[in-house]
């Protein structure tokens, strides 16, 4: 299956301040998440981030401002957003079947997500350099699993070029000037 930019939400799970630092290739992680929660505000993709516990680990970096400003904010205590009621209240009101997921850590809260949604009926995909963990292989194996659960395994590049459709439109010339960021 293909991605549709008007079937889908993008969905940044825990990219907070004390988190981040930790997270093994941290400026390439986030630099892709950056650029793709760009590319799906170009496009009117729905943007969603989850915060665990806030307080304790902080807002989502600042690096992913622009992306922050338009998105919904959910605040979480479950490694799994699915499983906070406010979440799925969310997640149901976009009445999308795709949802992008990306974010820290990839062997936490981000593959317990993406399992859960799919396990709901959702076509989950994963772009691999936009979710980081401590540890590589913690990010692997967590890749792995997804992949036997379901989930689909993509590339940021990948998701970008499968909602634009095509080339030659006024849309793609104006996101293709930035593409090799």
């Amino acid at each position: 299956m293909l991605l549709k930019r008007d079937e889908s939400i993008i969905l940044v799970v825990d990219a907070q301040e004390r988190i981040t630092p930790a997270i093994h290739q941290r400026d390439i992680v986030t630099s892709r998440m950056r650029w793709l929660g760009e590319i799906a505000l170009q496009l009117d993709v729905p943007v969603l981030i989850t915060e665990q516990y806030p307080k304790g680990l902080g807002y989502t970096v600042s690096a992913l401002r622009e992306i922050i400003e338009a998105a919904r904010v959910v605040e979480k205590t479950h490694f799994s957003a699915w499983r906070e009621p406010t979440f799925q209240e969310v997640v149901k009101e976009y009445d999308k079947k795709q949802i992008v997921i990306m974010g820290m850590e990839t062997h936490v809260c981000v593959m317990q997500t993406a399992i859960d949604l799919a396990a709901q009926g959702y076509e989950v995909f994963l772009p691999t350099d936009t979710v980081g963990s401590r540890r590589p292989n913690d990010k692997e194996t967590a890749i792995a699993r997804m992949r036997e659960a379901g989930v689909q395994i993509v590339t940021s590049e990948m998701v970008a070029f499968e909602w634009l459709e095509k080339s030659g439109t006024d849309t793609f010339r104006h996101i293709s000037k930035n593409w090799l960021k």
